[in-house]
C-alpha cells in the first residue's frame, strides 16, 4: 500500500493501511458502475491516481481519466501505460474539454462537493452525453459529517442532491452508499474522536475561517485520528468492498449519495 501523505493541498482516498476504510467505501462506487458502462466510452471525472479509472477499463470500450492536478495526470499516464483502452487528460472542471454527444457514460465519484460551479458541471456532464448515456456520481450524505471538511464547497442532503440533478436530467435514481456492522463500528470510533476534537474548538472557528487556513490541520488530524482509529479498531485493515452495499432504503444513514442520471 502506498503511504499515507500528511502535506497536501487537495483531498485523494490514498491506498494506505490507515485510510483502507475511505479506500474501500470509494471503490464501491466503481465496483457498483462495472454493470453501467460495459463496451462504452466512459470519461472519469476527478480520478485522482488513477485506480478507479483502471476498474472501469476492465468493462469500458475506452475510459479517460479527468483530473486538475498535472503532476497526478502525468503519473497516471506512466502508472497505466499497459492498459491501451485508457488516457488521462488534465482539465479543470467545469467545461468538460469533450465534444457533444461524445461519450456513453460519465463516473464522477466524490467530486462535485469540491465544486463552487456545481450545477454547471452538470449541465456540462448533460451536454457530453450520447442520447441515453449515463452519469454515475456519488457525493457525501452531509446528515454524517461531523464536522467540517475545507476541502468540500458544499455537502448534500439527499433532498438538495436530487433537487439538483432533477434540474439538469430528467430520468435518475438516488441510491445510498452503506457498510456493515463492521463499518458502522468504524465511524462511530471516528465520531468519537472528532467529537473529543471538537471540544477544543469553542468559538466553532472550524465553520467561519477561510479553508485555505484550515487544510493544514485538517490533513494532520485526521492523519493523527486515523492512526488511532487503526491501532483501537481491530478490523480497519480488514474492512473491503464487500462490508458496503449499495441500498436504496433508509437513505438518510447511508454515507453517501449515489446518483444514477440517463440523458433522455
Amino acid at each position: 500500500m502506498q503511504t499515507e501523505t500528511i502535506e497536501r493541498d487537495y483531498e485523494r482516498a490514498a491506498k494506505s493501511e490507515i485510510n483502507n476504510v475511505t479506500h474501500q467505501r470509494c471503490m464501491v462506487a466503481y465496483e457498483f458502475a462495472r454493470d453501467y458502462i460495459q463496451g462504452k466510452t466512459v470519461l472519469d471525472i476527478g480520478c485522482g491516481n488513477g485506480y478507479g479509472t483502471a476498474i472501469l477499463a476492465k468493462e469500458a470500450r475506452e475510459v479517460t481519466g479527468v483530473d486538475y492536478n498535472k503532476a497526478t495526470v502525468e503519473a497516471n499516464i506512466v502508472r497505466y501505460q499497459d492498459l491501451l483502452n485508457v488516457r488521462f487528460v488534465q482539465a479543470k472542471v467545469p467545461p468538460l474539454p469533450f465534444e457533444t454527444d461524445s461519450v456513453e457514460a460519465i463516473t464522477s465519484f466524490q467530486f462535485i462537493e469540491h465544486l463552487h460551479q456545481r450545477r454547471e458541471f452538470l449541465k456540462e456532464a448533460f451536454r457530453v452525453l450520447k442520447p441515453k448515456g449515463v452519469l454515475l456520481l456519488t457525493t457525501p450524505n452531509v446528515k454524517r459529517t461531523l464536522a467540517r471538511n475545507p476541502f468540500h464547497v458544499h455537502e448534500y442532503t439527499f433532498a438538495e442532491m436530487e433537487a439538483e440533478i432533477a434540474a439538469v436530467f430528467h430520468r435518475y435514481e438516488l441510491f445510498g452508499l452503506s457498510g456493515n456492522d463492521r463499518v458502522e463500528a468504524y465511524y462511530e470510533k471516528n465520531a468519537e474522536w472528532v467529537r473529543k476534537v471538537m471540544r477544543w474548538d469553542v468559538l466553532g472557528l472550524h465553520k467561519i475561517l477561510p479553508a485555505t487556513l484550515l487544510t493544514k490541520p485538517y490533513n494532520l488530524i485526521t492523519h493523527l485520528m486515523r492512526q488511532r482509529l487503526k491501532e483501537s479498531v481491530a478490523h480497519t485493515t480488514e474492512i473491503t468492498v464487500a462490508d458496503f452495499q449499495v441500498v436504496n432504503t433508509d437513505l438518510d444513514k447511508a454515507l453517501d449519495i449515489y446518483v444514477v442520471a440517463y440523458k433522455i
